[in-house]
């Protein structure tokens, strides 16, 4: 029997299959498994793409720009501090939230019903 399908930002933060709640939905960091292993919701009949990138990209960019402003004026870092701070942060925080949004983008789908599902 199937479990109740969890809340969709619950499913985007840990990864669930948006119908039985399994630890499926992604194969990789940012790349969707093909299919919940658990229930066999097809992931694919989703087109969620990379619709959540171009917001996250304005968020992060906003983040370590003051980030970066605030520790520079507070601190007067040397350059190489910079240098190891706000890429490696960057980094993490555009592989994060990119992962959420496309997990919350289908969970949300998956509950509008508006991929081709099975019923």
């Amino acid at each position: 029997m199937i479990a109740a399908p969890p809340a969709p930002l619950k499913a985007a933060v840990r990864g669930l299959c948006p119908r039985c709640g399994a630890r499926t939905l992604f194969a990789g960091v940012i790349a969707f498994a093909p299919a919940c292993a658990a229930c066999g919701l097809d992931y694919s009949a989703f087109d969620v793409g990379d619709g959540a990138v171009p917001f996250l990209v304005f968020i992060v960019g906003a983040v370590v720009v003051i980030g970066a402003v605030w520790l520079q004026l507070a601190q007067h870092p040397p350059f190489w501090v910079h240098l190891l701070i706000w890429p490696a942060l960057t980094l993490a925080l555009t592989l994060g939230l990119t992962r959420v949004g496309k997990g919350l983008l289908l969970a949300l789908e998956y509950r509008a019903r508006a991929g081709k599902l099975p019923t």
